[in-house]
């Protein structure tokens, strides 16, 4: 069961999701941590910032739309308060940092340096949906507001301000499932630093109150998360890793079973994330790890890792017949 995310050995591939299973050990205390691969903590900046305004949560089809909007006390107090006790249950972390601006991400990562040790590796979250990008620091504003994760340039930027502040960390980028050129947004923070990628983060949405006529969410829109997103995941995944080949990415997006898992790796996956299923279970992670081991002891795979990449497109001849 054992995978490799470049410098980073994880003793299996399942990794709960940042923003899933809590800041410290609130998931933690339910669900023993040092069975996972690792457990990304819920993302931080370098300052307190309180969230978007209730409801934030709200179920959909398939899933569910959130619009938390980063809530946290900063980086200095989950250091201090949090990551202790994440820690004493064995849970081998990566760190996940958000901010405003390239200068907000290079002093969260800076922040960072002191838990290094305690540390497997660094998220950066460029990402998040349901947060208004730029020098506003007013949540719940619009929901069309740019992110980091739609423009190349930033995002390389972010990278390379981080990988600079915290040159010890393997660097890892979150990207959005809502940009088209996703390949490329992808091989400019793997030039910029990043030995990796987590595909993907939520897909911007929007719920409706149709009685009362007003968006069903306090931040307006939120992030569509949950099974419904999992093709979209998917092909991120395998489009990325088409065109970086080598390139080690967590994916994430809809993974609610073992068998979900194994699509996720035959796509290009080399770890698994898993989000939304906490939310019905708070042991989908270790359950949806059996059932991995369980399906590949079934269909005679000796090591997780042979599922990378292992997605087998059919061959066709010149009618569009597939061939034998």
């Amino acid at each position: 069961m054992e995978v490799r995310l470049g410098p980073v050995t994880l003793h299996n591939p399942i990794v709960a999701a940042s923003g899933t299973f809590g800041h410290g050990d609130e998931v933690a205390a339910l669900c023993d941590p040092s069975r996972l691969g690792a457990v990304t903590a819920k993302s931080q900046a370098v300052f307190a910032w309180p969230g978007n305004p209730a409801p934030r949560l709200h179920p959909a089809a398939a899933g569910m739309v959130n619009a938390v909007g980063l809530q946290g006390r900063g980086i200095a107090h989950w250091i201090e308060h949090d990551l202790p006790a994440l820690r004493a249950r064995g849970a081998r972390v990566i760190a996940s940092i958000w901010g405003h601006s390239v200068d907000d991400y290079a002093a969260a990562a800076a922040s960072l340096r002191p838990a290094t040790d305690d540390l497997v590796a660094l998220e950066v979250n460029l990402s998040c949906p349901n947060l208004h990008h730029g020098d506003a620091r007013h949540a719940g504003a619009a929901m069309t507001a740019p992110m980091f994760a739609q423009d190349a340039r930033l995002s390389s930027d972010v990278v390379d301000a981080v990988h600079a502040a915290a040159p010890e960390l393997p660097l890892l980028a979150k990207l959005s499932p809502g940009v088209p050129e996703l390949p490329e947004i992808a091989g400019a923070v793997l030039d910029a630093g990043a030995i990796g990628l987590t595909l993907v983060n939520t897909a911007r949405a929007l719920l409706i109150d149709a009685e009362a006529r007003r968006p069903a969410l306090g931040g307006r829109g939120g992030g569509l998360s949950g099974a419904a997103i999992k093709p979209l995941a998917l092909r991120a995944v395998h489009d990325v890793t088409q065109a970086h080949p080598s390139v080690p990415v967590i994916g994430t997006g809809g993974v609610m079973t073992g068998t979900d898992a194994v699509e996720m790796l035959l796509a290009g996956a080399t770890a698994v994330g898993v989000g939304t299923a906490t939310f019905l279970d708070p042991k989908a992670t270790l359950r949806i790890a059996d059932e991995l081991a369980r399906w590949c002891a079934a269909h005679g795979v000796a090591a997780v890792r042979e599922l990378t990449g292992g997605l087998r497109w059919p061959d066709l001849d010149a009618d569009g017949e597939e061939t034998t």
